[in-house]
């Protein structure tokens, strides 16, 4: 006995396929609403301080505790081939190219993602939307774009902060508890980072992943069903896929960057 009919497959794949070409509809249009939106500076201003703040204090503690980790782990792994005053290298390459946009994409997607989706259901499920449109307003320039523009900006910030407070906390484990040299610290860290390659690679990574998680977080809070139960799974899908699309996309741009 047969526990699928070929039409149910078609109306599946037609049903995904048309939800694959309204996101990617609904990408473009936000991207061509680059200029109308920065002509609204003061929007994008607010949602850059609203999802920031949503965001600050469990970045920077984070990268706080990895700094910590990095500089022990690292300290005990360099000192088995007598380069323990690289400790101050390691740590900085480690965040800025690897750690600081990853691990800031992924919380910011816990945090300030569900949250957007979650604003936008709640918005859908009141009819604030609907009620916008018979106002002639549209609510993808209007509340969308801001919010997407304000994601994007907001992501590399938040990840320069981690970078800066994760070496914060390597040089506390290594200088300050271990007894590092801090000039073999610091020097080892600027001369062997590079700004082009290894921070510029950083801050690209940060850019594609807040387009990302801001597009996912706004997509998945513009087509959740209106209801509590469809704003609970819109949500969830948010930090489902938007963590899957950081590290795949994560191993992308760093196979593109050393060229594999």
């Amino acid at each position: 006995m047969s526990w699928y009919r070929p039409s149910d497959v078609g109306f599946a794949v037609r049903s995904k396929l048309a939800d694959w070409g309204h996101g990617a509809r609904l990408f473009v249009t936000l991207v061509r609403l680059f200029g109308p939106s920065f002509r609204r500076f003061g929007l994008i201003r607010d949602q850059v301080h609203f999802l920031g703040n949503y965001s600050l204090a469990i970045i920077t503690v984070s990268g706080l505790f990895v700094g910590f980790v990095l500089g022990l782990q690292g300290y005990y792994t360099l000192q088995r081939y007598g380069s323990s005053e690289a400790l101050g290298l390691l740590v900085a390459l480690s965040l800025v190219r690897e750690l600081g946009p990853v691990i800031t994409g992924l919380l910011f997607a816990g945090r300030a993602g569900t949250s957007l989706t979650a604003e936008i259901g709640l918005m859908k499920a009141g009819e604030q939307l609907s009620a916008m449109e018979m106002m002639a307003v549209d609510p993808v320039s209007r509340i969308l774009a801001p919010r997407f523009w304000g994601g994007v900006i907001a992501v590399p910030l938040l990840a320069a902060v981690f970078n800066a407070v994760g070496v914060l906390g390597g040089w506390v484990v290594g200088v300050l508890m271990i007894g590092i040299d801090p000039g073999a610290f610091w020097s080892q860290m600027q001369s062997g980072v590079d700004v082009w390659s290894d921070v510029g690679n950083g801050v690209i990574k940060s850019i594609v992943f807040g387009f990302t998680v801001s597009f996912i977080a706004l997509l998945q809070g513009f087509e959740a069903q209106p209801t509590p139960e469809g704003v609970s799974r819109a949500t969830t899908r948010t930090v489902v896929v938007a963590s899957l699309s950081v590290l795949g996309l994560d191993f992308i741009l760093t196979a593109m960057m050393f060229n594999i």
